[in-house]
């Protein structure tokens, strides 16, 4: 599902425009990039919680030549889902 298929869904799920369902969900996408860059969790109970995590330095090769490189401790965003979400995901059809 792209973007503006899940704007078709959450405007007929809600019964907003597309207009409005599309502004809903960049708000949404917006304050959950804001507050990820303050290292804080964006938790909505049942759904999943998304957070950033740091990961370490490291050693890698590059795979064209074989030569090792070092690999730059960085943040990641890791998403942790819920489980109402894993409920509805992992039951047999």
């Amino acid at each position: 599902m792209n973007k503006a298929e899940l704007v078709s869904k959450m405007a007929a799920l809600s019964g907003l425009t597309k207009a409005n369902a599309e502004k809903a969900l960049n708000a949404f996408m917006e304050a959950v990039t804001e507050a990820l860059k303050k290292d804080d969790k964006v938790t909505l109970v049942g759904f999943g919680t998304f957070m950033v995590t740091k990961r370490a330095a490291r050693k890698g090769r590059n795979p064209r030549t074989g030569q090792e490189i070092k690999i730059p401790a960085r943040k990641v965003v890791k998403f942790k889902p819920g489980s109402n979400l894993e409920a509805a995901v992992g039951k047999k059809k």
